[in-house]
C-alpha cells in the first residue's frame, strides 16, 4: 500500500477493490505461497466436504425410504435400523472433523494474510518462512476471538428464534399479513447477521495487528466500522455473492453429476475450475478486510506509525508481539 495514510480515508467501493487487488498483484509470489499452503486445502476440504455430505445424505435417504417400508420386528428391518445409526454416526462424525479442519485452516489463511498485508503496510520485508513462522503464533488469538463471536450469534439466534415463536405460532404463512411479518422478520434477522459478520471480519483483523482479541476486538471492530459499513456491507455482499455462485456451480456440475452418473466428463474440469475460483475469492477476501481495516483507521484519524507497526510484526524471542493500541492510536490526525 504505497498510498498516504489520509488519502486510504477516501477509498470507497471500488478504491478497496482496486487497492486489494493491486496488492495481490504486486506481490503474487508470497499470495501465491500462502495460497497453495493454506488457502488451496482449506477449498478443497470446503468442496470436499459438499460433495461426500451430499453422497452420505443421500445413501441415508434412500435406506430410511426403505426401512419405512419394511415391516417392524423383521430381520431385515433391525439390519436396516443399524445400518442407519451407523450411517448417521458416520454423517456426524465427518461433520466434526469437517469444521475442525476448517476452522483450523481459515484462522491460518486469516493470519498469514493479514501479517502479508501488514508487512506490505510498513514496507517490512516478507518471506514466506517468515510469514508460516508467524501464523502458529498469531492464530491462537483468532480462536479467542472467534469464539466471541461464535458465542454471539448463537444469542442472536436464540432472540431471533424468540421473535418468530409468536409468528408461527399466531400468524404463520397464511393471508397477507403473515407473510407480510415473515418477511419484515427475515429482512431483520439477515441485517443483524450481516452486521455481525462483518464485525468478527474486522475483530480479526485487530485481534493480528493489536493487543486487542476476543470481546475487546469486537467492540473495536463496531466502533471502527462506523462511517464506513456501506462500503464494507457492498464488498460483503459482492464477495458473498462470489462465494455461492462457486458453490451453486459445483453442487450442479459436479455433485449432480456425481449422483446421476450423467456429464461426468466435465466433472473433473468443472471442480478445478471451481477449486481455482474459491481459493481466488478467498484470497481475496482476507485481502480485502485487512485493507477495510487500514481505511476505517484512517477515516477514524487515528493514524497508525509504521515503525511501530513494523517493530511489532517482528518476531522477538520467538514470540509474536502483537501491536500494542497505544502504537495504533498515537492520537488523531485533524485535517
Amino acid at each position: 500500500m504505497d498510498r498516504e495514510q489520509e488519502d486510504v480515508q477516501f477509498l470507497g467501493f471500488f478504491g478497496i477493490f482496486k487497492e486489494s487487488l493491486k496488492i495481490i498483484f504486486s506481490w503474487k509470489r508470497i499470495f501465491t505461497q500462502i495460497t497453495l499452503s493454506l488457502i488451496l486445502p482449506l477449498s478443497f476440504i470446503f468442496l470436499a466436504h459438499i460433495q461426500v455430505s451430499h453422497l452420505l445424505f443421500i445413501k441415508i435417504l434412500k435406506n430410511e425410504y426403505a426401512l419405512y417400508y419394511t415391516r417392524e420386528g423383521t430381520k431385515n428391518y433391525a439390519n436396516l435400523s443399524d445400518t442407519l445409526s451407523a450411517e448417521w454416526a458416520a454423517f456426524w462424525l465427518f461433520k466434526v472433523f469437517y469444521f475442525t479442519f476448517l476452522l483450523v485452516l481459515s484462522l491460518l489463511s486469516t493470519s498469514a494474510a493479514v501479517y502479508t498485508v501488514a508487512c506490505i503496510y510498513t514496507a517490512k520485508e516478507i518471506a514466506f518462512r517468515k510469514v508460516m513462522s508467524v501464523v502458529p503464533r498469531v492464530w491462537k488469538r483468532l480462536i479467542v476471538t472467534f469464539l466471541w463471536s461464535f458465542a454471539l450469534v448463537l444469542v442472536y439466534n436464540f432472540v431471533s428464534a424468540a421473535l418468530f415463536y409468536p409468528w408461527a405460532r399466531y400468524y404463520g404463512l397464511n393471508g397477507g399479513t403473515g407473510i407480510a411479518i415473515f418477511i419484515a422478520l427475515v429482512i431483520l434477522y439477515l441485517i443483524g447477521f450481516i452486521y455481525i459478520s462483518i464485525v468478527w471480519h474486522l475483530a480479526s483483523v485487530i485481534s493480528v495487528l493489536e493487543n486487542s482479541y476476543g470481546i475487546k476486538a469486537m467492540i473495536k471492530s463496531r466502533r471502527l466500522i462506523k462511517g464506513k459499513m456501506g462500503a464494507a456491507v457492498a464488498i460483503f455482499f459482492t464477495v458473498a455473492a462470489c462465494f455461492v455462485g462457486v458453490e451453486l456451480l459445483f453442487e450442479n456440475f459436479v455433485v449432480a453429476s456425481s449422483v446421476s452418473g450423467r456429464n461426468m466428463g466435465i466433472s473433473i474440469p468443472v471442480g478445478i475450475v471451481c477449486l481455482f475460483l474459491l481459493c481466488t475469492v478467498f484470497l481475496f477476501g482476507l485481502v480485502v478486510q485487512t485493507v477495510i481495516y487500514f481505511v476505517c483507521k484512517s477515516y477514524h484519524h487515528e493514524s497508525i506509525d509504521k515503525s511501530s507497526l513494523a517493530d511489532h510484526l517482528e518476531v522477538y524471542l520467538g514470540e509474536y508481539v502483537p501491536l500494542k493500541a497505544r502504537d495504533v492510536q498515537l492520537g488523531e490526525v485533524h485535517v
